[in-house]
């Protein structure tokens, strides 16, 4: 309700006043909230800090003056930039994703300076430094109009198109997944979410969007040329509309333009030729603000305050549901095989010809001093690294044995995983987390959620669900990411050191769940420095040391052999034993 009412405001008081300045400063407010929701996408959704937006406004803006300059309506030219800038975008996006946290962000200002320097080279068809003028015919068909109430019109509705866009992509299971790939891209890929793909169609949609407010915005000015353009500060100011009224958020770029856009046109209309330089300071000092008291944002810091008042005080936490008593099915044949698996780093041989299989239904142990080599075969037995030499071989619905070579292709063939240290989606909820993986069989938002709450109680985390995941003690952390990938339905389950770090009632609490787990039918392999639990649930043990297994067998059997107790404790207390 306070949305449409502030959206309405932002119609009906210019109206109401009828002052030619109003009018502008309140197209502006509309063009700007429309760049920042359109930035958010990316910047936002995606975690991608792009500070060279400006390059796709640009080519919207440059695309439509053109046309228009043809005879071609800008109603045409606005798609035909859309078009344009979205396959640019895709092609300059898909080398620099391979780089992350600053570098990407210099590789956007770097792009940005680029066109900026091919549109003053081009200078017969851009106009090069002196810019490109508008043929001033005035009429709906050319977005030109002596009345400033159309151009509000149309900005307005640019303005809604991407707010609609921006939340329609946040509540589809793609904007889930864009968030969970911003987060943790490791998880988000054991997930069998294509993080690159997710990426990439996110900066088409927003340099799409980007573009079609550049052809507008390029209208109502009747001049634009390349400095303008393709500006550097231009596009800092979408990106801090956006972080100071938070990124992320669907209507965070908008409120953060409400608050700023008026300050510095008001400044500027007071002061004159005095004010020149002063929307630099306002934004300064608004964003010094913002990340002192509400570094995640006004949104964000809203949000947070209705879900603090919405808690229900007195609510008990709860223990994993008990499932009622299921016999445990017979240990089946291979459903997993690991053949003479070797891996480098180097000159470091971590892994040296490691074999062995996982049947269905069973619990594998794998246990083996610190450095041993045993996260790495985690690593290779889920597609996030290619062994050297070997193959990892994983048995299809079908029955048939296939070597996926990719965590997506291991996720397909219904293998997931955990992580030794604990990889949440942390400003997802606990709900948010469990239904990326309820994705991979649910497609459908509904479906997605109802699996995931249902998985919540059987975890114990219903009290949690509306609770953002950075915010859970490590034990709940656990569950919640053996949640996520129990939501996936898988037949294989690899769990990282699942119980370490836990305090004893979750220990017992983590035990019984696995047992659980194992009884319908899922094949486990645990790698585990808890003895206690690694004795009661394995139903075999193999130990790797130095990166070559040295023994397997029944648990008992093992921790008696003389090459594992040399393994942990060292030749000299075996000596010593057995003097």
């Amino acid at each position: 309700m306070l949305l449409m009412f502030v959206l309405l405001a932002l119609l009906v008081i210019p109206m109401a006043i009828g002052d030619a300045f109003v009018y502008h400063i309140f197209i502006t407010i509309c063009m700007f909230a429309g760049l920042a929701t359109a930035w958010n996408i990316v910047g936002g959704y995606a975690g991608q800090l792009s500070l060279g937006h400006a390059v796709f406004y640009g080519i919207g803006a440059y695309v439509g003056m053109l046309l228009v300059s043809a005879g071609i309506t800008p109603w045409i030219g606005m798609f035909a930039g859309a078009g344009i800038a979205a396959l640019v975008a895709v092609a300059i996006s898909y080398p620099c994703f391979r780089l992350h946290g600053p570098f990407f962000a210099l590789a956007s200002i770097a792009f940005l300076e680029v066109f900026r320097v091919l549109a003053l080279h081009f200078g017969d068809i851009t106009g090069g430094a002196t810019g490109m003028m508008v043929p001033l015919e005035t009429g709906w068909q050319w977005m030109i109009f002596r009345d400033r109430l159309p151009s509000l019109v149309i900005a307005f509705g640019l303005m809604l198109t991407t707010l609609a866009v921006a939340w329609g992509l946040r509540r589809h299971r793609f904007g889930f997944y864009l968030v969970a790939t911003r987060e943790r891209e490791s998880a988000a890929r054991s997930a069998g979410i294509g993080t690159v793909r997710m990426r990439l169609l996110a900066v088409a949609v927003s340099a799409a969007l980007t573009a079609m407010i550049g052809t507008f915005h390029a209208m109502y000015l009747t001049f634009i040329e390349p400095s303008s353009v393709f500006s550097l500060t231009f596009s800092i100011q979408i990106a801090m509309f956006a972080l100071i009224g938070g990124i992320g958020t669907i209507f965070g770029p908008l409120v953060g333009t409400i608050l700023l856009v008026p300050l510095t046109e008001l400044a500027r209309g007071w002061l004159g030729a005095e004010a020149l330089g002063l929307h630099g300071f306002v934004y300064g000092t608004v964003l010094v603000l913002a990340v002192l008291f509400m570094p995640d944002g006004i949104m964000s810091a809203l949000g947070k305050l209705v879900r603090k008042r919405a808690t229900a005080p007195g609510a008990s936490e709860g223990a994993p549901r008990t499932a009622e008593s299921v016999e445990r099915p017979a240990i089946g044949g291979a459903v997993l095989k690991a053949e003479n698996l070797d891996k480098h780093f180097g000159g470091l041989h971590v892994t040296n010809n490691v074999s062995f299989t996982l049947r269905e239904g069973e619990v594998l142990g794998v246990i083996g001093p610190n450095g041993a080599g045993k996260t790495t075969v985690f690593n290779m037995l889920s597609g996030f690294l290619k062994p050297d030499s070997g193959r990892v071989l994983l048995r299809d619905a079908d029955g048939e044995f296939r070597s996926p070579t990719s965590p997506g292709d291991f996720a397909r063939l219904q293998l997931g995983r955990t992580f030794q240290i604990v990889q949440p989606f942390a400003a997802m909820t606990v709900e948010e987390n469990i239904m990326v993986g309820a994705f991979h069989r649910h497609p459908r938002v509904a479906d997605a959620r109802r699996a995931a709450r249902e998985m919540a109680e059987r975890m114990g985390l219903s009290r949690h669900l509306d609770d953002e995941a950075r915010g859970l003690p490590v034990g709940a952390l656990k569950r919640l990411e053996i949640a996520r990938v129990m939501a996936m339905e898988p037949r294989v389950l690899l769990l990282d050191e699942a119980m370490a770090g836990i305090n004893r009632a979750d220990l017992r609490q983590a035990i019984e769940l696995i047992r659980e787990i194992r009884d319908t039918g899922v094949s486990i392999i645990a790698i585990e420095h808890v003895m206690q639990a690694i004795m009661s649930l394995s139903d075999r043990v193999i130990v790797i040391n130095s990166g070559e297994v040295i023994a397997e067998g029944e648990p008992d059997a093992v921790v008696r052999d003389e090459a594992v107790i040399e393994a942990y404790l060292g030749k000299e207390s075996v000596d010593a034993e057995a003097a």
